[in-house]
């Protein structure tokens, strides 16, 4: 090996005298990551939390977070002599004054989306497969508190600019703090400074936007790090991979030029979007007055959802004591509050609810396949659809104007959506996990098409199948099974500790339908023949042949996969 060049071995020489770091850095730079492009989603949030903080300390330099009344004489002819306020005027200057300024915000904002964006769709990733865990279950909810995080983060940046569109989002969430009983009232005042909109929630929206909940996430993100770096990374199944092992390249050089070539390609994307794509042009909205709001005002994409919520509730409310005792708005407490409080709560809860059910303590290292833990992956895309009819119906009056339908009808179908969609969903899903699980089976049992066609000596035409690689073999043989509790009683008819009581019958009905084995693969392939047919007798022909197949192997019965295995997976070892 060549000797590294002075300009880096003095001042690795230097170093290593003084701090001793020699010893860390090669242990640490050689660590060992997987290799997954789904692996990669978590690191867009990284590199746009990057760009967010040095975007966010480029417009800080003339932004000015004031609600002072001033008259405009800008460059933006439309908007002269308008009365608006320092804040709005401030971003008019460095959206047309400033060189570089409204590249800055657009790089700011569009970069603001993706990080919410992929912070979901790590999330996603985490929970399919599983990742979530012990060791991990810490890391999760870091990685919920997160994702929470971002978006108040969001919705204070949204506000700073004070024009119209972002003034009815704050007004919305007036309306919000002011529909909690007993103390919404006092929240509001606290929040504004006395009557709505008042003179000081723009500086302090802007000291938690570039300070507080920046700081609070920049620590977060170091834990979420820290945690993964010491507990290591999942995997997924394959060919050498097990829990006690880690398959993949070094942190350097592999993985580091891979992550700075991921960081190019994430800037170089954002960059593109804010230089071609539009976003949050404040000047065709104008300055916030109460008194205005504008026409099919839509919000970010992530507070999509609570606007859907807002408009599909029903004009519920309770008068206490008529109302002397006041008023509890239903229609704006439960859309506010119901929707994200179940989403964040079913996903703090989630790990420890299935481990409750399944009784399954181990550590856990590879990665499931989503189609493996079909009520699992059921569950997740139930959350989606809920997620997603709310979502899409925070656009209805666009819907019915656009496409000339009642808007009360878009609203009565989304009220439909939001129960029956779910539901809907969860069938879908599991019905297409167990599909993909019985494909798995027949390529165990069978083998893979070949693409060969072959004429059998009675006429048939039939297409030969042949071995799978050993990676594909060993990535769907990674497969295990659920666990479920235990619940056969003793030799003496005693059930065992966790089936006792109403709530541990309950408990062992929950575990045997969430856990088992749903779909068995293959044990092994036969010597039989490659075609997959033999004389045509029985689901597995007679197994005399040549080729590949699965002949009198013990294969897996295609025609019987959804009954439950004869024996159940019994409570792991701790």
């Amino acid at each position: 090996m060549e000797t590294p060049p002075k300009f880096i071995s003095g001042p690795a020489r230097f170093l290593d005298d003084r701090i001793g770091g020699a010893n860390f850095l090669k242990r640490n730079l050689r660590k060992i990551f997987p290799d997954h492009w789904s692996f990669l989603l978590g690191e867009i949030a990284l590199y746009t939390f990057i760009i967010l903080l040095l975007t966010g300390t480029f417009l800080t330099f003339w932004f000015r977070p004031s609600m002072g009344h001033v008259i405009y004489d800008g460059p933006y002819a439309p908007l002269l002599g308008v009365q608006m306020s320092e804040a709005y005027a401030s971003t008019l200057e460095i959206s047309f004054e400033v060189r570089g300024g409204l590249l800055m915000r657009q790089i700011h904002h569009w970069a603001a989306l993706l990080f919410v964006a992929s912070l979901v769709v790590h999330m996603l990733r985490v929970f399919f497969t599983g990742a979530y865990r012990k060791p991990r279950e810490i890391n999760w909810l870091i990685g919920i508190g997160l994702f929470t995080l971002s978006l108040f983060e969001g919705l204070t940046g949204y506000s700073l600019p004070d024009d119209l569109l972002s003034g009815a989002g704050l007004r919305i969430t007036q309306g919000v703090l002011q529909s909690i009983p007993l103390v919404g009232t006092y929240v509001s005042f606290f929040l504004f400074n006395g009557e709505y909109p008042g003179e000081t929630v723009i500086e302090r929206f802007y000291a938690l936007h570039i300070l507080l909940i920046p700081g609070i996430l920049l620590a977060l993100i170091t834990a979420h790090l820290v945690l993964m770096w010491v507990q290591k990374h999942t995997q997924m199944p394959g060919k050498g991979r097990t829990e006690r092992n880690v398959v993949g390249a070094p942190l350097l050089p592999a993985f580091m030029g891979k992550s700075g070539a991921y960081l190019l390609f994430t800037l170089a994307v954002v960059c593109g979007l804010a230089t071609f794509a539009q976003i949050n042009p404040i000047w065709l909205f104008g300055p916030y007055t109460p008194a205005d709001i504008s026409a099919g005002s839509q919000p970010d994409w992530y507070m999509g959802f609570l606007e859907g919520s807002l408009r599909l509730m029903p004009p519920w409310e309770i008068n206490l004591f008529g109302t002397a005792g006041g008023t509890l708005p239903l229609s704006v407490l439960i859309p506010a509050l119901v929707p994200l409080g179940l989403i964040i709560t079913g996903l703090v809860l989630f790990p420890f609810l299935e481990r409750w059910v399944t009784g399954d303590r181990r550590e856990h290292h590879i990665a499931d396949r989503p189609r493996n833990n079909p009520h699992r992956t059921a569950i997740g895309i139930s959350a989606i659809t809920f997620y997603g009819v709310l979502w899409l119906l925070g656009a209805n009056d666009l819907f019915a104007a656009n496409f000339h339908v009642s808007l009360n009808w878009t609203t009565y179908i989304g009220r439909a959506l939001i129960f029956i969609g779910p539901a809907l969903a969860y069938w879908i899903t599991y019905r297409i996990c167990l599909g993909l699980q019985r494909s798995d089976a027949s390529v165990t049992a069978h083998g893979v098409e070949s693409g060969v066609i072959q004429r059998l000596p009675h006429g048939e035409f039939i297409e030969v199948h042949t071995k799978p690689s050993d990676d594909i073999e060993a990535h769907v043989r990674g497969k295990t099974p659920v666990p479920m509790l235990p619940s056969a009683p003793d030799g003496d008819g005693v059930p065992p500790e966790v089936a006792r009581g109403p709530l541990g019958r309950l408990r062992v009905k929950m575990s045997r339908a969430y856990g088992g084995e749903k779909i068995r693969l293959g044990a092994g392939h036969g010597d039989g023949h490659g075609d997959g047919h033999g004389d045509g007798h029985g689901p597995h022909g007679d197994g005399h042949g040549d080729g590949y197949g699965y002949g009198d192997g013990p294969g897996t019965d295609l025609d019987d996969r959804d009954s439950p295995p004869p024996a159940r997976t019994g409570p792991p070892e701790r």
